[in-house]
């Protein structure tokens, strides 16, 4: 980069921060704020609050560690400001991702630390975990909102609480909940959502799935392979009445028994799956798989007269040398929808793993030390606006954002 280049962007910079840290209050935190964003853009192996200031003659890890502690702004107000300045210079919103991802730490008095299942570590660990709402397009995606998640055994121990500052009004929400809380909050800030992806972990929750059929979004998530279906749109009949009793209920036909996806996969015959580029691969090449897809009636509850469900895409993925496949998703997309655009929407979740690996690797997500909710959610907050800056410039196309990282 030339001297005029790196010029153009500090001034970038300047505004960018000054803009929209103007939510956070008095200039004292703006000021910090800004000193610790652009700690988190530097290219530095410590992003620790310490290891920012230290850098920084005006550094002043006091100050900082207040701002992020005990500072009272609201990071919901931020996320929104971030999220429409970059909706504002992206293309149109594809779809909304939901996901979570893992902080490994030690101990036990960080915020919502506990032994439990991070996906980012493949297996149950000590770690905090954070479930997060991403907006995306083929152009792009970033994070609109993060919920981290507290097991119950931090909800059931309000002493413990209290010493990380949880507020008094939070309880236990499972992550399926927390997504939908952020989903909430995008709505009724009036945020454009797409379609809804989501992995299986969210997928198999059946109140998960009905809580965005209620909300009138279209979705395409993971489902796993022993969800039972009808392959036709199957209803009710009357039961006849014998005169004591209760009336019964009307039932599904006996011999009306739905299949597992599994089953209906295994039953298609081979012309009836399709090859198809889903993405381009960093090392590898083209990403391509084969697919299938069918429409189906869920039969969840049908043996306890759950509410008759609406046709939907079953969509299945199968390695071109296999034949049993391996992963499966739900979709209420349109019937006309083609297989091409259901498997390049539905694929298009791997963008949120592109945010997450920058979002630790480049804007420091991961380095946040402190054990409180408020330093959490502040680090948090502040790490996706190190992030959105990169982002913003990565669309000018002038360079690199690993150039932009140096300074």
């Amino acid at each position: 980069m030339t001297i005029k280049q790196l010029k153009q962007v500090r001034s970038r910079l300047d505004k960018y921060l000054d803009d929209l840290l103007k939510t956070i209050g008095r200039s004292e935190r703006r000021k910090w704020g800004a000193l610790y964003v652009e700690g988190l853009l530097a290219e530095s192996e410590r992003k620790t609050v310490s290891a920012i200031c230290s850098r920084c003659p005006e550094g002043n890890t006091q100050a900082v560690q207040q701002l992020l502690h005990s500072s009272p702004w609201n990071s919901d107000s931020v996320h929104l400001e971030m999220t429409r300045m970059a909706i504002a210079e992206s293309k149109p919103v594809e779809v909304s991702i939901i996901d979570d991802t893992g902080f490994p730490k030690q101990g036990k008095h960080s915020v919502g630390v506990a032994r439990q299942y991070s996906g980012t570590l493949g297996k149950v660990d000590n770690c905090q975990v954070a479930v997060s709402l991403h907006w995306a397009s083929e152009q792009a995606s970033f994070p609109m909102n993060w919920k981290l998640y507290l097991p119950e055994k931090w909800t059931d121990d309000p002493e413990r609480c209290k010493k990380a500052g949880v507020p008094e009004d939070v309880t236990f929400r499972k992550k399926w909940e927390l997504a939908l809380d952020m989903i909430d909050w995008a709505l009724g800030n009036s945020l454009p959502m797409g379609v809804i992806l989501a992995d299986h972990a969210y997928g198999v929750v059946t109140k998960f799935r009905e809580g965005l059929e209620s909300r009138k979004l279209t979705y395409s998530i993971g489902i796993d392979g022993d969800m039972v279906f009808w392959r036709h749109p199957a209803q009710r009949y009357p039961v006849p009445y014998k005169g004591r009793g209760r009336p019964p209920k009307p039932r599904y036909k006996p011999d009306d028994v739905p299949e597992t996806a599994k089953q209906i996969a295994n039953a298609l015959t081979d012309d009836a799956w399709e090859e198809i580029i889903y993405g381009e691969g960093t090392t590898k090449g083209p990403l391509i798989a084969e697919f299938a897809a069918v429409r189906v009636q869920s039969a969840y509850g049908y043996h306890w007269n759950a509410p008759e469900q609406p046709m939907v895409w079953l969509l299945f993925e199968r390695k071109s040398s296999e034949k049993s496949p391996c992963k499966y998703f739900l979709s209420n997309m349109y019937e006309s929808t083609s297989l091409t655009m259901l498997v390049k929407t539905t694929k298009m979740r791997w963008r949120i793993e592109i945010d997450y690996k920058m979002l630790k690797g480049e804007a420091g997500l991961d380095f946040y030390e402190g054990r409180s909710w408020n330093g959490w959610h502040h680090h948090v907050t502040l790490s996706t606006m190190a992030y959105l800056f990169l982002l913003l410039e990565r669309f000018r196309g002038d360079f690199p954002p690993s150039t932009l990282a140096n300074h």
